[in-house]
């Protein structure tokens, strides 16, 4: 079985979805523009760095909506999509999702962005595998059944990729043996994962990651 693996932000989409999130919803009033991207440059700065508490970031991340709830942030993430996510996605990008599709291969977007933000995009690529970072909800009696800013689970972050691609795998009775696996991603975070996949590629790769390609003859795609 042939596996191609892809990373989202950077990778696919040349912007940082979870990022623009944040910008969107600043601009729409949820919360003080000036304070909240001071912070959101912060933690995308420490994301690029490799030093990210992705607790932190996801509980930071997530403030606004759990305050909006879930109809309201439905709402805005549909005109989110319309405006910024969708003009973003590149032809070139769509192409090779579509190429490795037409080939047989099972593809799956593997990403540190969440789930609320990113299903939709993954819908918007074709690809019906999504392993993203998963959001615990209120499910106690009486509950909210809404995000409560924590994590549920292993994050899909760092060596959490290898973790939750291999449950991906065993819940179809597979190893990393039984597939001929490709992994794109720009982030120098996701070093763990290409070093476990057959075919790594440097995609859009940041300046660490590209040297590292270079170094070790991996193969350094530049969609964008």
């Amino acid at each position: 079985m042939k596996l191609a693996l892809f990373d989202l932000d950077y990778t696919l989409l040349p912007i940082d979805s979870d990022y623009a999130w944040g910008v969107f919803t600043s601009g729409i009033g949820w919360t003080d523009a000036l304070e909240f991207n001071r912070r959101n440059d912060i933690y995308l700065n420490q994301y690029k760095a490799g030093t990210l508490d992705i607790h932190d970031y996801v509980r930071f991340a997530t403030a606004a909506m759990r305050q909006q709830g879930a109809v309201r942030s439905q709402a805005a993430h549909l005109d989110f999509m319309r405006t910024v996510v969708l003009p973003a996605i590149q032809p070139q990008a769509l192409a090779l999702v579509r190429a490795h599709q037409r080939a047989g291969d099972a593809v799956v977007m593997v990403t540190a962005t969440n789930e609320f933000v990113t299903h939709p995009i993954a819908q918007a690529f074709g690809v019906a595998d999504l392993i993203a970072l998963e959001l615990e909800r209120d499910t106690a009696s009486g509950g909210s059944g809404w995000i409560t800013g924590e994590i549920k689970g292993v994050p899909s972050f760092r060596e959490g990729k290898i973790t939750r691609v291999e449950q991906w795998l065993a819940s179809r009775e597979l190893a990393w043996g039984d597939v001929e696996s490709t992994f794109y991603t720009d982030s120098i975070n996701d070093l763990s994962l290409l070093e476990k996949v057959t075919h790594p590629v440097a995609t859009n790769p940041d300046e660490r990651l590209r040297a590292i390609a270079s170094e070790r003859g991996w193969r350094i795609l530049d969609l964008f």
